[in-house]
């Protein structure tokens, strides 16, 4: 249920136009709709549409009409499918609506950006990550209150529009999530430690206990089943984020692999208190970490791009 400043704000935000309505475009849409806002979205799958709409939400298959709509409302349009299937929307979106408000829920940000410069539609994007999610997937896995107190990226690359920008971060502000400013490629590096990454360890272990036979999954606890959850996610879903995210991963992944490599030397020598310590100094650090509101500079103020981004590497946050 929205809060009364929820409310308020709706009054004066553009409409929401979601292209996409898996677990994040679906959750998008019932969130933008419970806060007041006109919000309607699309879907290629007509299964995912007739579920939206016996759920009592405005969806279509049709992505013409869906972004003329956008068009004559001046809607942001929120792209909300796999890497994948991004540059077949953006094909759509300039036939269709090129001059609208444009954002994206994609968990890569640089391919995402590339890919909107190649069809002309920089002028008036700015990419969002909502950090938000579940091992289940499509339509019915949705729910308004996922991105509650979660972090939502909003890009700072140059060139960005501040009045784009507020929308988008108005959007996440407004579904409950926490805004953290973050240029593209430094997103992408980020992200690949600490989302990607952790698909492909919880992928490793899956097999690891797999690999013990049935005696080993049958005492499988605590530790097991919350070290392999994401690895109950969709496949094809985990390569779009891994494999378009490759570069950054790579770094993050051989980094890993010698601390691992370390940890078996020490290990061989019954020790395992230097991996142990440090990781443990790591959660602490993770668990201990701030949130201070971004003071001082507003978008569009001079030099803002810079200021934000800066504030983002030290963990800040924007707030209205």
């Amino acid at each position: 249920m929205c809060q009364p400043d929820e409310v308020s704000s709706a009054v004066s935000s553009p409409p929401v136009c979601v292209l996409g309505l898996g677990l994040i475009g679906g959750s998008l849409l019932r969130a933008a709709a419970a806060t007041g806002r006109q919000a309607w979205g699309y879907n290629r799958s007509s299964q995912a549409v007739e579920a939206a709409v016996a759920d009592g939400f405005d969806a279509s298959t049709d992505l013409t009409a869906t972004l003329r709509r956008a068009a004559d409302t001046d809607a942001l349009v929120v792209i909300a499918v796999p890497m994948p299937a991004v540059g077949s929307i953006l094909e759509a979106v300039a036939e269709h609506a090129p001059d609208v408000a444009l954002t994206d829920v994609v968990s890569i940000k640089a391919e995402v950006a590339a890919a909107i410069a190649a069809h002309g539609l920089s002028r008036r994007f700015v990419g969002g990550h909502p950090m938000a999610g579940t091992a289940e997937s499509g339509w019915t896995a949705g729910t308004a209150d996922l991105f509650r107190d979660a972090v939502w990226v909003v890009t700072v690359d140059d060139g960005t529009d501040p009045e784009v920008w507020r929308q988008v971060a108005d959007l996440a502000l407004d579904c409950g999530s926490v805004v953290v400013p973050a240029e593209s490629r430094e997103h992408d590096a980020a992200v690949a430690r600490v989302s990607h990454l952790p698909h492909l360890l919880a992928e490793a272990l899956a097999l690891s206990g797999a690999g013990g036979g049935d005696l080993a999954l049958g005492l499988a606890a605590g530790s097991f089943r919350d070290g392999t959850r994401v690895a109950a996610t969709a496949p094809a879903l985990v390569d779009a984020m891994c494999e378009g995210n490759a570069e950054a991963l790579l770094v993050a992944l051989d980094e890993t692999l010698e601390v691992l490599g370390t940890a078996r030397e020490q290990l061989a020598d019954r020790s395992t208190s230097e991996l142990t310590r440090a990781g443990h100094a790591a959660r602490t650090r993770y668990e201990q970490r701030r949130r201070d509101p971004i003071v001082g500079a507003q978008p569009g103020d001079e030099g803002w791009i810079e200021t934000f981004r800066e504030a983002g590497r030290r963990g800040g946050v924007w707030t209205r």
